[in-house]
């Protein structure tokens, strides 16, 4: 989950690795450090964002290493943050070593003295101690001894950077003016020719070369398609990402629904589809609520069995899996490793593995049998939104696919972009209620059928950024135990969505609102007893989370501001998750 930059070449190194660490910091901002080989080591680290490395740039080197940090292991202090330094080494890390108690008990018994808490310390004392001449025969013997996950890029006191890579990404690319690499496409805005490396690759970069081995040797990698290779958006004239990216779901809907479209047309794809009797959807976060939204689509319009799962629950089940099982993996980044590790136990186990991802060229998608790419574009803000919206589109295709190979009508999706440009033009309404929510102690979003998984969904939302204790709920469960919670002024967010469950959802709202609830509602028919609401267009009800989410979204955002918070880079989180 931290952000990982390189660079050799002919510039100075500093500002090219500042610059870098600010495209990054959305996957850790708790403290951040470069090291810059000039005619001696240089290093600076400070606890909190990168701006707190101001005057680093002074420092003198055209080959340096940087990191920013989401803590594991050790609190966010300067002794813990990247790069870590020891004899002629310094490392930063991505990751986390399963073995390092061990190791460390290794290097101390050899007299060697550590000045952090981290496990990844311990990768710069390995490499110090394999280090005869050569840095990236080193780093391969310290790999070896490694239990784990990581992304790792050292480099001593030659003009060069080793890079090792497992289970957590690592990018290489060439610029005109040297070699670089990161653990996001972000930092590599200034490369012409970008590759992923692979699982249990190592590559040497120096300024005028880079090459990329496996346990074999030397290997050539294709470099990522063109339009694969973007750098980090600018925020357009918002405030900030979160609400650019809210505005830009349409977009992403859109883009989503022709991505389908075309993947659709694999025939391959198609015969597993024709012959799917049972789906099994896993995910995290968001992802496992775009599950719950596509296993209650696929099984109201295709009849077909469904279960959802979260991914870092899923592998310690003991799974029952049938062979030719379809698995339907989501991520983000695709890069999740509860998801990857979920994902590859199934297909170990005899499954079929479909990856949902925005990441064409991520570790999920090379390990999938079919990979069906979102179209949300680069989201930055911490929180899912667009990204969202984005799964559900393809999630939902997919969903009115089954149904039609299974002679059960046709579903239009077309019209869903439009829609959630009217559902976000009303979405600002919930500006109008944050009051209520500033000085809130609980908060509860209530839904019957598909609106459960919203409001679990909006739930999330408001935790990540307003740092507000909130449940989504049955509505049906309300009196089975959270009523104890609902007090004089408790916000409750009631979603209806489905008209048929409307008036069940009803009594729990009157029953909130009788304990002195303040009742706010999201719906397509909305109650006319003057209950603040955002009334969203009517769609397709198997389809209604794709814009009933949209005003959740938003009013999340508006209470993260009316708290004092910064909606895009929430406390404690990071964009990818990519240690256990």
């Amino acid at each position: 989950m931290c952000g990982i930059v390189a660079y050799v070449g002919r510039k100075q190194a500093a500002p090219i690795l500042l610059r870098g660490l600010s495209a990054l910091e959305y996957r850790g901002y708790d403290s951040a450090g470069i090291a810059v080989m000039g005619e001696r080591l240089s290093l600076v680290k400070r606890v909190g964002r990168v701006s707190s490395l101001a005057g680093a740039e002074q420092l003198t080197g055209t080959c340096g290493v940087g990191h920013t940090r989401w803590a594991t292991h050790g609190a966010p202090t300067e002794e813990n943050a990247h790069p870590h330094v020891f004899g002629k080494v310094a490392v930063v890390h991505n990751g986390i070593i399963e073995n390092a108690d061990v190791l460390k008990a290794e290097c101390t018994a050899r007299g060697e003295k550590f000045s952090s808490e981290t496990d990844s310390e311990v990768i710069a004392h390995l490499l110090n101690f394999y280090f005869k001449g050569d840095l990236l025969a080193a780093l391969k013997e310290t790999c070896k001894r490694l239990v784990g996950s990581y992304a790792i890029a050292a480099m001593g006191e030659e003009r060069e950077i080793v890079l090792a890579r497992r289970a957590s990404p690592l990018l290489v690319g060439r610029g005109e003016d040297g070699a670089y690499a990161a653990s996001d496409l972000s930092a590599l805005s200034a490369c012409q020719t970008v590759y992923a490396l692979g699982e249990g690759h190592f590559a040497r970069m120096t300024e005028d070369a880079i090459r990329i081995f496996d346990d074999g040797g030397k290997i050539a990698l294709k470099p990522l398609k063109k339009e694969e290779v973007e750098g980090l958006p600018a925020k357009g004239g918002y405030a900030h990402f979160m609400k650019k990216e809210l505005m830009e779901i349409p977009a992403s809907i859109a883009n989503s629904l022709e991505n389908y479209r075309s993947f659709a047309q694999n025939q391959a794809f198609c015969r597993v589809l024709c012959q799917t009797e049972y789906l099994t959807f896993l995910g995290c976060g968001t992802a496992y609520h775009s599950g719950l939204c596509a296993k209650y689509a696929v099984e109201r319009l295709a009849r077909v069995r469904a279960a959802c799962h979260l991914s870092s629950e899923y592998r310690y089940l003991n799974p029952i899996v049938k062979r030719g099982e379809l698995v339907v993996a989501i991520s983000q980044s695709g890069e999740t490793a509860d998801t990857l590790a979920a994902a590859e136990l199934a297909k170990a186990k005899g499954a079929i593995l479909l990856a949902v991802t925005n990441v064409g060229y991520s570790t999920l998608s090379r390990i999938a049998d079919f990979c069906l790419v979102t179209g949300a574009g680069r989201e930055v803000a911490v929180a899912a939104t667009k990204s969202f919206s984005a799964q559900l589109a393809v999630l939902f295709s997919f969903a009115a696919d089954l149904a039609r190979l299974r002679g059960m009508g046709e579903r239009d999706l077309g019209n869903l972009p439009v829609l959630a440009e009217r559902t976000l033009a009303a979405s600002e309404g919930t500006k109008a209620w944050t009051g209520a929510f500033v000085h809130a102690k609980n908060v509860f979003f209530l839904g019957r059928g598909a609106d459960v998984a919203t409001a679990m969904e909006g739930s999330l939302k408001l935790k990540e950024i307003a740092y507000l204790p909130s449940e989504g709920y049955a509505a049906g469960e309300l009196k089975h135990g959270p009523l104890a919670l609902v007090e004089q002024g408790t916000p409750v967010v009631a979603v209806m969505t489905e008209k048929a469950l409307a008036e069940k959802t009803k009594n729990a709202v009157h029953e909130t609102a009788a304990r002195g609830a303040n009742v706010f509602v999201v719906s397509a028919f909305p109650p006319e007893d003057g209950l603040p609401t955002v009334e969203i267009p009517e769609a397709d009800e198997a389809f209604s989370p794709i814009l009933a989410a949209i005003p959740l979204q938003m009013l999340a955002y508006y209470v993260s501001l009316a708290r004092g918070y910064d909606p895009d880079l929430p406390r404690n989180l990071a964009k990818s998750v990519t240690v256990e």
